[in-house]
């Protein structure tokens, strides 16, 4: 797969009874880690490209953000007021921004809005978590770095790594770090899945890897997020190989100059992948993916499962098929957006979940916490008659 490299790169983020694991669920659930998580940056001043005897494959970064001024979760709306999406200047979203609003919408905000607050030692588990994912990629192939100067460039790499990820699939071979996105409910929604593969059967199978601090399964909270997030995979893919997913919608959301030329190191990859035809323009390219992938005949993802592990030893924890109903996926995205797009609040967590707040970062600035909130509700939940 193509991957940003170190400097280009932003390497990822991520009961007991009672309390006592509900805290300790709080505090794991930054070890978290994504195929994502190793794609939040800009093109800078190089790519990585990965590859196998046969797989140059891509996840490469481009989150769409530039910076902008921050503003409290608690700004009203009104006709003078821009939407979350244009304060942030945010071109799109990723898969794992919709799902953060599962655990915890205001945290998500605010980790946006003042990303500086975030505790240092979280950001060192979640390198941990990244790197584990990292490794897992390097069993399937190596990774190359590949320098890009422009968001074009960047997609370029994503594309072609889509490219030479069809025909693996098509024989029925295994692949890591498959880029998908798409328009979900009039916003463009990016991700990254972590491992597709056919069962014995012949169902396509889309595994998604959680890696932990502390050797047992999550709570029901946290499984609720990451079941949200490989059904959001999978409705992504199945759009994609429908043709449902076209160039232009592509071009428009993330704002890409499709006749702008691709960097001659770009377009080296490209020649060595057998791409060289189609590899002068980004425009040009992103029509020969969509088109390989419409004509591929690959098959929708029949099966999702996620699997946890332990960060330090590694040992398994367990797995969990999920199930998929795309008429709720769609209804809880929908959702979702709708914060996005300035319809509504962001919401704290409800009060059964409010031991989350006990090791939120931002505990000390969330405005809805101080007004009595999750902490305040809380005590008066249990507060004896």
């Amino acid at each position: 797969m193509v991957e940003p490299s170190p400097s280009a790169r932003c390497w990822g983020r991520g009961a007991m009874a009672g309390a006592g694991r509900e805290r300790e669920e709080a505090a794991d659930y930054s070890d978290i880690s994504d195929s994502e998580f190793l794609d939040l940056e800009e093109p800078g001043d190089s790519e990585q490209l990965s590859s196998s005897q046969n797989l140059p494959g891509t996840s490469t970064g481009n989150p769409g953000q530039e910076t902008g001024p921050p503003g409290g979760p608690e700004r009203k709306r009104g006709a003078d007021v821009q939407t979350p999406l244009e304060r942030l200047r945010l071109r799109y979203l990723w898969v794992t921004d919709l799902t953060s609003q599962s655990w915890c919408e205001r945290q998500m905000v605010f980790s946006k809005e003042l990303p500086g607050l975030q505790a240092p030692e979280k950001a060192a588990v979640m390198d941990l978590g990244a790197s584990l994912h990292l490794a897992r990629e390097l069993e399937v192939h190596d990774i190359m770095t590949v320098p890009t100067a422009t968001a074009e460039d960047s997609w370029a790499i994503k594309l072609l790594n889509i490219l030479t990820m069809i025909p693996v699939l098509q024989s029925g071979g295994r692949i890591r770090e498959f880029p998908v996105f798409g328009e979900v409910e009039g916003v463009f929604l990016v991700g990254v899945i972590d491992e597709l593969h056919y069962t014995p059967k012949g169902e396509l199978e889309l595994t998604e890897l959680k890696t932990r601090s502390r050797p047992q399964l999550p709570l029901a909270a946290q499984k609720d997020k990451d079941r949200f997030q490989v059904r959001l995979y999978k409705y992504l893919f199945d759009a994609m190989v429908r043709g449902q997913v076209t160039p232009d919608s592509l071009i428009r959301h993330v704002q890409l100059r499709p006749e702008q030329p691709l960097s001659p190191q770009v377009q080296d990859v490209a020649r060595k992948s057998g791409f060289a035809a189609a590899a002068a323009t980004l425009g040009e390219l992103a029509e020969l993916a969509f088109l390989r992938l419409t004509l591929s005949d690959l098959p929708r993802i029949d099966r999702l499962q996620l699997e946890y592990s332990h960060q330090e030893s590694g040992a398994a924890l367990g797995a969990e098929l999920v199930a998929f109903e795309e008429r709720r996926v769609r209804a809880r995205a929908r959702d979702c957006v709708a914060y996005w797009k300035g319809q509504r609040e962001p919401r704290g967590v409800d009060v059964e979940e409010a031991w989350k707040c006990r090791t939120c970062d931002y505990a000390e600035v969330c405005d809805w916490r101080r007004r009595g909130g999750a902490v305040g509700q809380e005590h008066k939940a249990k507060k004896p008659k």
